[in-house]
């Protein structure tokens, strides 16, 4: 949509008030808190809207032209998105995993190679897990089986030809399963092509990189390598299949062409200069589509040479070799896994900060990440070799039974879930007295002439203090997941030795087989539930506003980091947004205007990001308010590289610290910025930063007011553009614009 300017005269004193919303995916009458409202640049994924002229209340506080910024489309704007990013979750944490490297410049290349070849072995585990299910049970097991074939005529119409038929027409489907993700993760990248900068960034931090870096060219060569290598994974599963009969020489040459398919793949990601040039280059995006042109020609001969292969093939037990595979995948996995945790905890000292996963940010989150990858291609196999089994059994084992690597995945998987549960549960009763202790101090200094009838509304707030200094013990609690779901993915190198977990835990540990048969049939059923939740709470994610506050920062989180690690994770939306931002506050600047950012949680960062990458000129003329930020709370110890010390110190610089941020003690997501500056603290801060935070009173009261029947309410991380607070905020940021602009004038 065109650009229009805004009509009529207004008061403001050329100043407009550009707000950004967070995670609500509030409309943009909701964000200006005015019915009227008309589009004026962008589209209907991301676009500006203001107030219609004309209208009562057109203008904001002191007469400022309003507007807004909409972007929560970007990130999941369609229920087909949505769901996406449900199913690319595993890959999309691994991505962000990639950005939580420390700040530590010597060993950078090698994290951000482990981090690669990692992701690599997630898109080869997606495929084995559709080969369990395509190849294993149904092609080589069922359709081998009279009594699984009965009454299922979707499945007889292969029965009775050749192994090597059936094997061949089935691997249709991993191939087609390798086209569904690259096309849900290339799908809604094709609307951010438009926003891509060569302009050189204004700051030297690396948080101005979010949204000028164009990722094509990287995000290309990482689809590449991760295509060749899942075609090499289907054909390493036919061939090995093939080879238990005996080799010869024409598999001997297809054997060797796709393990060196594999290892260049891994050569390639851990090349990371090359790989990483912001520019096509002619070279590298040759060699990556060279590699993956192979894979896929390779992967047609092996076909064919499985369907022509006339050599007899094994008539019992499960496709030769999967087994193996799977296994062998979880042990690098977990070798991989170990040695990204040695170096990060080796750099360590070098990072500064005391909070546990400021330092282990990646491989708590790779981990985390593999877990459920592994949790979710284990249930798919698990699930359908349950199906197709029926009653079926064979020395009380199931016919059509999983691989046992896969069953000590769940089993390991389900142990971690309930360990860490009950982990949390500790955690919870023994820091309840003290949070509550300092909510309750909290909160008698709001409201210290509280009458005795207002008693459960304190009570109410202080829970809701309570519960929102929670957040702070997530982290440790994420660090002790990420170790338990690591000792459960070392558990699957047991399916190496043939050892199915019940009769390995009751000869070793005492525990009876049986019982452990009921934890893996209950872990199935957990990791089941799961991913029916994330897919319920996507859908209400996309539907229903208020639970998208919650769920949704999961998403704008994972999604605001371009794809430097896995190609098949979600797009990011910084690409479009940030660049998009600069490049309206330029041209208000330059239409004379000065601007007040206001942005709500994930739109402050959004906001940070932007103010990094604007020109001086255009710092000089604008303000910054934030309220429910999660800069300091949440960003800070996540990607300390990023968000640290320094670069909100510039932010403040460059605005002339015409900054204001706005928190609560209720809000569980957003923050203070350099410091909380609660009642009674005795550390005082000095200097500009001192002049940014403000903290809010949530409630304003506990009894009703006069013309009101309820108390105010708690707020927590909702938006708070209606309250007086934020109307005194807009207030002196607009007028220490016009007074500077006067001075400088």
């Amino acid at each position: 949509m065109a650009d229009a300017s805004p009509t009529g005269p207004t008061t403001s004193g050329n100043v407009v008030e550009l707000r950004v919303h967070g995670v609500s995916g509030a409309g943009a009458d909701q964000v200006l808190d005015r019915p009227h409202v008309e589009q004026v640049a962008g589209d209907r994924s991301g676009g500006f809207y203001r107030t219609r002229p004309g209208y009562p209340g057109a203008t904001g506080t002191d007469g400022m032209m309003l507007e807004a910024y909409r972007w929560s489309d970007l990130p999941s704007g369609t229920a087909v998105r949505t769901l996406s990013l449900v199913f690319l979750l595993p890959f999309m944490l691994c991505n962000v995993a990639l950005w939580m490297c420390p700040p530590i410049t010597a060993y950078k290349h090698v994290i951000i190679a482990l981090c690669r070849v990692l992701a690599l072995t997630l898109t080869m585990l997606y495929v084995l897990s559709i080969v369990g299910v395509a190849l294993d049970l149904i092609a080589w097991r069922c359709m081998g089986t009279p009594s699984c074939l009965a009454e299922r005529s979707w499945l007889s119409w292969l029965g009775g030809r050749s192994p090597g038929l059936r094997l061949g027409v089935l691997a249709l489907v991993p191939i087609g399963a390798v086209g569904v993700v690259w096309w849900l993760a290339a799908r809604s990248g094709h609307s951010f092509d438009a926003f891509r900068t060569r302009e050189p960034s204004a700051s030297v931090h690396e948080l101005s990189a979010v949204g000028q870096w164009d990722g094509m060219p990287l995000v290309s060569r990482l689809r590449s390598v991760h295509v060749a290598a899942a075609f090499a994974t289907l054909d390493g599963s036919l061939l090995a299949a093939r080879a238990s009969q005996g080799a010869t020489g024409e598999m001997v040459a297809l054997l060797v062409a796709t393990g060196a398919v594999l290892v260049a793949c891994v050569v390639l990601l851990c090349v990371v200069r090359p790989l990483d040039q912001p520019i096509p280059s002619t070279r590298v995006d040759g060699l990556t589509r060279g590699l993956r042109t192979i894979a896929c020609g390779l992967t047609i001969l092996v076909i064919a040479h499985t369907v022509r292969s006339r050599r007899p093939w094994p008539q019992a037990g499960e496709l030769p070799g999967y087994g193996a595979i799977v296994a062998w995948l979880f042990v690098s996995q977990t070798a991989l896994l170990a040695v990204l945790a040695v170096v990060v905890i080796w750099r360590r000292s070098a990072t500064p900060g005391r909070s546990a996963l400021r330092a282990l940010g990646a491989p708590v989150f790779v981990t985390v990440a593999a877990g459920l990858a592994v949790a979710f291609s284990a249930e798919l196999v698990y699930r359908v070799s349950d199906l197709l089994d029926r009653d079926g059994q064979t020395a009380g084992r199931l016919v059509t039974s999983p691989p046992l690597a896969y069953m000590w995945a769940i089993f390991g998987f389900f142990i971690a879930v309930l360990t860490a549960l009950l982990v949390g549960g500790v955690v919870t009763v023994l820091t309840r007295r003290e949070r509550w202790r300092t909510a309750a101090a909290i909160v008698a200094a709001d409201f210290p002439h509280a009458p005795p009838e207002a008693a459960e509304r304190l009570r109410q707030v202080e829970r809701t203090v309570a519960r929102a200094r929670f957040t702070e013990r997530l982290i440790p609690l994420t660090v002790v997941y990420a170790g338990l779901a690591a000792l459960g993915l070392a558990t699957s190198v047991l399916g190496l030795l043939q050892l199915h977990p019940g009769d390995a835990i009751q000869r070793y540990v005492g525990v009876p087989a049986g019982m452990v048969d009921f934890l893996i049939g209950m872990g199935s059923y957990v990791i089941a539930a799961i991913i029916l939740g994330l897919v319920i709470g996507g859908i209400f994610a996309y539907r229903t506003a208020q639970f998208r506050r919650y769920v949704g920062v999961l998403w704008d989180l994972g999604t605001f980091w371009p794809r430097a690690a896995h190609p098949f994770a979600p797009p990011c939306y910084a690409e479009r947004a940030v660049p998009e931002l600069a490049r309206r506050i330029t041209y208000l600047v330059d239409q004379g205007e000065s601007v007040l950012l206001a942005g709500h949680s994930h739109g402050s960062v959004l906001l940070a990001a932007t103010v990094l990458q604007l020109p001086p000129r255009v710092t000089d003329r604008v303000a910054l308010l934030t309220y429910g930020s999660p800069l300091q709370r949440l960003y800070s110890r996540l990607f300390p590289t990023y968000v640290n010390d320094g670069a909100l110190r510039e932010i403040g610089e460059r605005v002339g610290w015409r900054w204001t941020n706005l928190w609560r003690d209720t809000d569980s997501i957003g923050g203070w910025i350099f410091a909380p500056q609660r009642p009674g603290d005795r550390a005082k801060p000095t200097g500009p930063t001192a002049t940014v935070d403000q903290r809010l009173t949530d409630p304003d009261d506990v009894v009703p007011p006069p013309y009101d029947s309820v108390p105010p309410p708690i707020l927590g991380h909702w938006p708070c553009e209606s309250e007086e607070a934020f109307t005194e905020a807009e207030r002196d940021l607009a007028e220490r614009l016009r007074a500077d602009r006067r001075w400088t004038g």
